[in-house]
Order: structure tokens, then C-alpha cells, then sequence
């Protein structure tokens, strides 16, 4: 008799089920790496932060520079946190780095449990902003007493390349998936930029690499689950999003919507999903 031998379907469900296992086994050590160390970022104080949350202060600069319409002189005093921006109350306690098309501002939380950035990226010639990016993640697990405020967020808008454009797909889910891998492509080019040259000041942040292998497992853990199942990138436009769960951060949802040559991704998982931030 013939051994029974495992199909290649049976194969890639292993496969599959090995990777989101080796994926998301290091999330807690890095979490462990990225919060710990002394704060460098003074809580938001006094009117301004009377106005906002702490998330709308936290990720102003995402949300007052504009794709393809920003410049390198209007972007640059807002992610720098210029004391003549709305931002100031934090300018000057956020660690910038920056290469010659990639600039990023990283802060901390005073008590290292809450850690951030905003992080903009232009044309090499027109010097507009072509991606932007905000991401913050918060490991307060909380107590009896206390709800878990743990969660992650990840928001981002790019303009897409003619590589993936111009790619003829199977089907309209696939083309999503590509997107999707295209968006995660490109945040990896950008941080990898910052980090190339790190003999010159102000050129890297090791916390914001570590934010970027966060990042990295958030969608690794997701492109695994539509690949196994493409159908679920329908949803992904969808008023709410696509919901997937995460090893340390429960349930979550992620929405991406692709309009003409541009692409907008909203992440939100624990504390954030629930709307508690």
C-alpha cells in the first residue's frame, strides 16, 4: 500500500498555521522593548489640551497634512511640532528622524505604557507628500478594578505605484490583497530609509523600529487569514471593515479604500476597536 501522503492544501493550511504562530509569538517582547526605558514625552497640559483628546493631539500632524496637496514647507513644522503649529504642547519632546524624503516624529508616554509616531514621506522631485502615516499602540492592561486599555492603531493614506496599478488580477479580492501587501511594502522601504544611514544625527530611532515590526506582524497576521480565505477582502471597504482578532490585542478591525490612484488604510484593535481612546 501507498503511504498516505498530506496534500499540498493540507500542506499550506500547516504552513500557514506554523507562520501566524512564528509571527505572533515575539509580539510581546517587542512591546517589552518598545515600552520600556525612561519617557522622553511630557503629558499634554493647559487649554490646548483641554480641546483635544489625547488622540486628537497625539495624531494631529496625520490629520493636518494632506496627500498630494502638502509640501515639504508645510508638513515638516507639523510633524516637527513648530511652536507656531496647534501642536506645540508637544513640540520639542518628540525624537525626530529623518532621511532625504522620509521624516518621522516618536514619542512616549511619561509612564512608557503609551508610544506613537507620525511619519510623512515625498516625491523625490515634486516634494509633496506621496504616504503618510500615524500609529500608536498602548499596553495598559489594567487591573480588577480597571478595563484593559490595551490596543493598537494604525492609520495611513499613499499614493499607489504603476507597479501595482498596472497589475492585471485574477479577480477584484486579489487585487485588494496586493494593495494591502503594497501598503505593508511600502512602510517597510520607509523605515528601512531612515535607519540606512545611522552614523548621522537625528537619523534613527530604534523604538520606531520596533513600532515597524509591530506593524509588520499586525499585517502579516492579516494577509495570512485572506489568503486563506480571499472572499474576506470584500469587506475590507466596507462601512466597518474586515474584523480579524490579534494575539495580544483581541478583536480589531481593519477598513482600506482605494479611490483613483491613492489608497487609505484605518487599523483599530483592543482599546482603540471599542472606541475608548
Amino acid at each position: 500500500m501507498r503511504p498516505n501522503v498530506p496534500s499540498q492544501s493540507a500542506n499550506s493550511r500547516i504552513g500557514n498555521r506554523r507562520l501566524t504562530i512564528a509571527v505572533c509569538c515575539y509580539v510581546g517582547l517587542l512591546l517589552g522593548i518598545l515600552l520600556s526605558g525612561c519617557s522622553a514625552v511630557s503629558s499634554p497640559a493647559g487649554a490646548q489640551g483641554q480641546k483635544l483628546s489625547e488622540q486628537q493631539e497625539l495624531s494631529a500632524p496625520y490629520e493636518q497634512i494632506t496627500l498630494k496637496k502638502s509640501l515639504t514647507l508645510d508638513a515638516l513644522p507639523k510633524i516637527r511640532r513648530s511652536q507656531s503649529e496647534a501642536g506645540s504642547l508637544l513640540a520639542e519632546t518628540e525624537m525626530v528622524s529623518h532621511s532625504d524624503r522620509v521624516v518621522a516624529s516618536l514619542g512616549q508616554s511619561p509612564d512608557g505604557y503609551s508610544t506613537w509616531f507620525n511619519m510623512v514621506t515625498f516625491h523625490e522631485y515634486r516634494l509633496n507628500v506621496i504616504r503618510k502615516y500615524f500609529f500608536a499602540v498602548d499596553d495598559r492592561a489594567g487591573s480588577l478594578r480597571a478595563r484593559s486599555r490595551r490596543g493598537l492603531r494604525f492609520d495611513c493614506e499613499m499614493v499607489l505605484g504603476k507597479e501595482v496599478l498596472g497589475e492585471s488580477y485574477t479577480s477584484e479580492n486579489a487585487r485588494r490583497i496586493a494593495i494591502l501587501r503594497y501598503v505593508l511594502d511600502s512602510i517597510r522601504k520607509d523605515i528601512k530609509e531612515l535607519g540606512d544611514d545611522v552614523d548621522v544625527p537625528g537619523q534613527y530611532n530604534q523604538k520606531l523600529d520596533v513600532c515597524g515590526m509591530l506593524i509588520n506582524q499586525m499585517f502579516e497576521t492579516v494577509l495570512i487569514k485572506l489568503e486563506a480565505s480571499p472572499v474576506l477582502a470584500m469587506r475590507l471597504s466596507q462601512a466597518g471593515g474586515a474584523e480579524f482578532d490579534h494575539i495580544n490585542f483581541n478583536k480589531g478591525t481593519l477598513r482600506m479604500v482605494v479611490a483613483d490612484d491613492a489608497v487609505a488604510v484605518k487599523v483599530r484593535f483592543g482599546a482603540f476597536a471599542r472606541g475608548e481612546k
